[in-house]
């Protein structure tokens, strides 16, 4: 009790300065910040869990230095130092199969940063990638007490929140493509496929009908969303995330008897042709615009597909320039901005729009950092994929069905996340980097309980 003790006396000493400053009207907020801290000395899982829900919502502080989000990491990174260091949190929980690539993939990054094009730039791209590191640390620390239904219900709810906003507001789109409270429809369409695996699990397993319409609601929500986001690598994904969840639940779908054959004929001759009715026609131009890859790429029938593809050009020419230790850390933009594809794809020939990102983020570190460090990347979430899968078989071999399925959803959203990398620049994203330290730390309690049962 005396880190608490001293946390109360500190915080009420700052307010009591606060009162006898020019700024007595912050006194209330020294109250607050020490009442948030207690509550997450008590349960540091609540401020994970804050930090996930609080991810679409982010756009809301995009002009502050300040926000909900970081306020609740820097509270919950000051409270698990204070825990390290008291002993009440082990530093066993560290540990992960997933340090020895992470390590060397971070010395990988140093060694590109060092020999970066652009030091500015570089310390740009660390910085960010710092946020991903510390939520993977921390993770690693409470993810044990993290209550993953609660997760999955506080993503799932965020997410869909999000997709109201933009479906119903112009101020939450861009160009007519809903973006949410962020700046890429890209971007909105990954939180989407991540929520949407999550939210099936909870109507699958909800106990109450009224749990069922809500989730079934949400559901709806983020497949309005998705189409109105116009994403076409949304809906690639999202696709192959429904396609393993029906091979998953396969013995299930077995159970269907002729006499409900006809009835589902009727639900789908009914659902798709309204989904087609609802879609917006630009998105069904943009998926009927894939047909063009069959005969190459042409940049005038497809402006995006010709961006995507230059991208593709300059980073192959960064690779073979610098195979090993790449240009450095986000020094992708500035080759970019050198080249006439640049110009060429600019719409209003601004700073901002030439100097572009690889919009591919394996691409990008592969040219940036190398290739070493690209592929030990590309191997974390190989393992973070094998880690919850390998959780799901130890559950299934203790006969927990109800967690397998849960951990077989888990994987999927982490599926999505990986594939949906291939098609945005989000090396440091919260997401990311909290699957890939809950997958170790999912998979080390599947087993080592699986141990205790055999134990005689």
């Amino acid at each position: 009790m005396i880190l608490p003790l001293s946390l109360i006396g500190l915080f009420g000493l700052a307010a009591v300065a606060l009162l006898v400053s020019p700024w007595p009207q912050l006194a209330p907020g020294a109250v607050l910040a020490l009442v948030g801290l207690l509550a997450l000395w008590r349960r540091p899982a609540w401020g994970l869990l804050a930090i996930a829900a609080l991810v679409p919502f982010e756009g809301l502080f995009k002009d502050s230095d300040l926000s909900a989000a970081k306020l609740v990491g820097s509270g919950l990174a000051l409270v698990l130092m204070l825990q390290l260091a008291s002993g009440k949190l082990p530093g066993e929980r560290l540990r992960s199969n997933l340090w020895p690539l992470l390590l060397g993939f971070l010395a990988c990054y140093g060694l590109s940063f060092w020999l970066s094009d652009s030091w500015l730039l570089s310390a740009q791209h660390l910085r960010e990638l710092l946020i991903g590191l510390l939520l993977f640390v921390m993770t690693l620390l409470i993810g044990r007490e993290v209550n993953l239904a609660m997760l999955a219900r506080l993503v799932s709810l965020s997410v869909a929140a999000t997709c109201v906003l933009a479906m119903y507001s112009s101020k939450y789109q861009d160009q007519g493509r809903a973006a949410g409270l962020l700046d890429d429809p890209n971007v909105f369409a990954l939180l989407i496929a991540f929520a949407v695996p999550l939210t099936i699990w909870l109507l699958l397993n909800a106990p109450r009908l009224g749990e069922k319409l809500l989730w079934l609601a949400c559901a709806g929500l983020l497949l309005a969303g998705m189409t109105r986001t116009e994403s076409r690598s949304g809906l690639v994904v999202l696709l192959i995330s429904l396609g393993i969840g029906l091979y998953h639940y396969r013995v299930q779908l077995t159970r269907i008897r002729p006499r409900h054959l006809g009835l589902l004929m009727l639900a789908l001759a009914l659902l798709l042709p309204a989904a087609v009715a609802v879609m917006p026609a630009k998105y069904v131009e943009r998926i009927q615009s894939l047909s063009v890859l069959k005969s190459g790429v042409n940049a005038h029938e497809d402006d995006s597909l010709g961006r995507r593809a230059s991208y593709i050009v300059v980073g192959s020419r960064m690779i073979r320039d610098n195979p090993v230790f790449g240009s450095g850390p986000g020094t992708f933009p500035l080759h970019y901005a050198n080249t006439g594809y640049a110009k060429a794809f600019s719409a209003n020939r601004k700073i901002t729009d030439l100097y572009r990102r690889a919009h591919n983020t394996y691409l990008e570190l592969f040219s940036e950092v190398g290739i070493p460090g690209g592929l030990l990347f590309v191997g974390m979430i190989a393992l973070a994929l094998r880690n919850f899968w390998a959780a799901r078989g130890a559950w299934l071999r203790q006969h927990d069905v109800a967690r397998a399925d849960l951990l077989t959803h888990l994987s999927m959203s982490m599926l999505a996340v990986g594939l949906f990398l291939m098609f945005l620049s989000a090396p440091n994203h919260k997401y990311l980097w909290i699957m890939l330290a809950l997958s170790g730390v999912l998979r080390a309690q599947a087993e080592s309980a699986g141990r205790m049962e055999v134990r005689p």
